[in-house]
């Protein structure tokens, strides 16, 4: 049986089309003592070996993530430090990193195309969801429009997913798809 480790406390997992798998590690992961979860934010093929981790090429040290998506071979991923909530692009092929500010505390889930982005506010036990529309205009993210969507059930914690402008969220036994 195969098995891999990519560390302790994870807040999310995403894949990329290339089958990397992204992790954001809770504080617990990061001050704990497990090595695989303190840079926060990591990439790992699919035998477990470590490809990506930010090496001081964020604004400041995460404290934990809260979302995450694909954008054909890049990842977005969405965290939070000390000062604030960001938003980082991930190329896996060079390992550039370009960070923003987050313009939604407690975003639960993204999905970004281009300059489009759509990200949901933090939700748990209820059947409606605030989404929000965001653009990117002079290197800054901004709200372009919220909307609450009333979904057929309740919704779970960690249950959107975005890959390629396209967000998924589940409610109950149903997926809803929205598109950025």
């Amino acid at each position: 049986m195969s098995h891999l480790c990519i560390g302790d406390a994870i807040d999310y997992v995403i894949t990329d089309r290339d089958g990397g798998i992204w992790t954001s590690h809770a504080d617990v992961g990061i001050y704990g003592d497990h090595p695989e979860s303190r840079a926060g934010l990591a990439r790992w093929d699919t035998d477990g070996t470590h490809t990506w981790s930010p090496q001081e090429r964020l604004p400041v040290l995460p404290l934990g993530g809260s979302a995450g998506a694909t954008e054909e071979s890049v990842a977005w991923l969405a965290w939070y430090g000390p000062e604030g909530a960001f938003l980082s692009r991930v190329d896996p092929t060079t390992g550039d990193v370009t960070s923003y500010r987050n313009p939604l505390e407690d975003t639960d889930g993204i999905a970004v195309r281009g300059t489009r982005m759509l990200l949901t506010h933090r939700f748990r036990n209820r059947p409606g969801v605030e989404l929000s529309r965001a653009k990117l205009v002079d290197d800054a993210w901004g709200i372009t429009a919220r909307e609450n969507l009333r979904l057929p059930e309740p919704v779970g914690r960690r249950c959107a997913q975005g890959r390629d402008g396209v967000l998924w969220l589940r409610a109950g036994d149903s997926w809803i798809r929205i598109e950025a």
